[in-house]
């Protein structure tokens, strides 16, 4: 008898790559998928913050591996996949979750580097991750990618040009997968969150009249928990229940995004 996504062990069995694993949302989505009983690679560039998080779910009892990347080095893809596949023999999910950016900054002020950081991490990294897994979940009959968008694109916002920029991408080249792996039963859908992530606490520490003003633009008046509301959903996609689910953009931000 099958269980429900919040069950236990609800994915037990289940395995997933999540990246920018370290910390923030991507530590939440690892939470959350272990917490189901899933086995999960921990993917960061971020090394004593890695080994960090990994002591800490070694404590809670957690079956996992971890992995440190850095997704700018054009092997990395290859690298990671090979990784999961060697230490799980297969691959059920793939998170893309990890993104480095150096805004806000006033859209004049983005620099090449600026630039070139945030779409090496991002839409780069997203893309030949989703090439490098595809084989492998076709060949197994499927499997399910879940990518991170964010309100910054979807909405715009300003002082986050080159982010807004990078998030839009994943989304296109999310739906474009989606569209051509079904036939290969690999569902691909997209997350955006508005979460208390180290990012988000970075921002309401150098902009607070931003932040501010953004908060009072959620309708539930809170920033959303990393693994209990942005864990959850990605949880429910990679499970049985969101097995008729692919395309989609889901924004998990409290009710921010409710006309995007």
């Amino acid at each position: 008898m099958s269980v429900g996504f919040s069950h236990p062990q609800s994915l037990a069995g289940r395995t997933a790559i999540v990246t920018g694993a370290a910390q923030g949302v991507g530590k939440g989505i690892a939470r959350a998928l272990l917490g189901r009983g899933a086995t999960v690679l921990l993917v960061d560039v971020q090394e004593d913050k890695l080994a960090t998080t990994s002591a800490e779910f070694a404590e809670a009892g957690f079956t996992f591996e971890s992995l440190h990347a850095d997704l700018r080095d054009p092997l990395s893809p290859r690298r990671i996949v090979d990784a999961a596949m060697t230490a799980f023999g297969r691959i059920d999910a793939l998170i893309n979750n990890a993104v480095a950016t150096k805004e806000p900054k006033s859209f004049v002020d983005i620099t090449l580097d600026d630039y070139e950081l945030v779409f090496d991490t991002a839409p780069r990294a997203t893309f030949f991750l989703m090439q490098a897994v595809h084989p492998t979940m076709a060949a197994a009959g499927g499997g399910v990618i879940v990518n991170l968008g964010s309100g910054s694109g979807t909405g715009g916002q300003a002082r986050f040009g080159a982010y807004a920029g990078a998030k839009e991408a994943v989304r296109g080249m999310s739906k474009a997968a989606a569209l051509e792996w079904g036939r290969d039963n690999i569902r691909v859908n997209v997350v955006c969150p508005f979460a208390d992530s180290e990012g988000i606490q970075f921002w309401r520490e150098i902009a607070p009249k931003d932040f501010d003003q953004a908060l009072k633009q959620v309708p539930l008046r809170r920033v959303g928990r990393t693994a209990e509301d942005i864990g959850s959903v990605v949880a429910f996609l990679v499970s049985d229940e969101a097995e008729y689910l692919t395309g989609q953009t889901i924004h998990v931000d409290g009710g921010m995004g409710v006309y995007r």
